[in-house]
């Protein structure tokens, strides 16, 4: 099994890119082992990292995810050999389907065969960033020095598999605390079919920490909640997990453009199981419920305003 690692997710919220060194610097001080970059509405995947590895002399740094719909495989293939090699070897590529939202909604790409388009991603990377000719006859003018890890983004039971069948670990998000054990099964039962030691593969949990009491956390939560719930992706998930039922007033009410209802119909149980909330030994007495469960690496998300970001930093780094 691998060992726990604690990382932060990158970039913090409200401070600019330009800012974030002295918190990096703090955090590698610290003694967190990974900064995961996030890619949705606010900067891209692959910049934070950049900056991230010309601040840090060990951190490992991770795309957390970027997608190969939006990008081909050799502009991925340039982007991680560049950082690769920026950071000494430090980083590991996280790569998903992202959402319908994101790939068909705002950039215009269809939304097809997202388990087909992970595989055949991570396998016309793999050759290329050993130095081998691609499609076309590809090949990159400085491949990587060593092998990239691959992490794959997963929510529902086939790409769960995939993560564990073609990854060097698999990337979850906005997770239950009790959908860890079935999570972590279906990662294992990918790295059966592919003949792999069982647990060899790192399981990343993204956190979206917020240090407050859970009463006051939960406001913010439901605005949070809200927005992923009814993303298509994320309401199967849910569903898949046998939340459909308290999602659906919900999802109904987002529909139909109510978006306060939605707000106040947000299942207050599965957002006490998802959002870390709480002191920060509150905190990590939840995490350590999430590693027992089955989780290996931690991103955390803080949700604090920026003057709060370097005691966030501090409290929450490994003991």
């Amino acid at each position: 099994m691998p060992d726990l690692r604690w990382g932060l997710t990158l970039p913090f919220a409200g401070v600019p890119l330009a800012d974030h060194e002295p918190l990096v610097r703090r955090a590698e001080a610290a003694g967190y082992d990974d900064l995961w970059s996030a890619e949705s509405t606010g900067y891209d995947g692959f910049t934070p990292l950049a900056l991230g590895a010309a601040w840090t002399e060990r951190m490992r740094l991770g795309t957390g995810v970027v997608n190969p719909y939006t990008r081909g495989p050799f502009l991925l293939a340039q982007t991680v050999a560049a950082i690769a090699d920026a950071s000494g070897g430090r980083f590991v590529l996280g790569i998903g389907s992202s959402s319908d939202v994101i790939v068909e909604r705002w950039n215009g790409i269809p939304f097809a065969k997202p388990l087909s388009r992970v595989r055949e991603a991570v396998e016309a990377l793999r050759p290329v960033l050993a130095g081998e000719r691609g499609q076309g006859g590809f090949r990159l003018e400085s491949p990587p020095a060593q092998p990239v890890p691959m992490v794959i983004a997963a929510l529902r039971d086939r790409m769960l598999g995939l993560g564990g069948e073609i990854g060097d670990g698999t990337f979850v998000n906005f997770l239950p605390i009790s959908a860890v054990p079935h999570v972590v099964e279906r990662i294992r039962e990918g790295e059966a079919r592919a003949g792999k030691e069982p647990g060899s593969g790192e399981v990343v949990c993204r956190f979206f920490n917020i240090p407050q009491p859970v009463e006051e956390g939960l406001a913010l939560a439901r605005f949070v909640f809200a927005a992923y719930a009814t993303v298509p992706v994320y309401e199967a998930f849910f569903r898949g997990l046998g939340w459909g039922e308290r999602i659906d007033p919900l999802v109904s009410a987002w529909r139909a453009g109510d978006r306060q209802t939605a707000l106040e119909r947000a299942p207050e149980d599965l957002m006490r199981e998802i959002f870390i909330f709480g002191s920060p030994d509150e905190q990590r007495a939840r995490l350590d419920e999430f590693a027992e469960a089955g989780i290996t690496t931690f991103s955390l998300s803080p949700f604090c305003g920026p003057d709060e970001l370097p005691g966030f930093v501090d409290a929450l780094a490994r003991r």
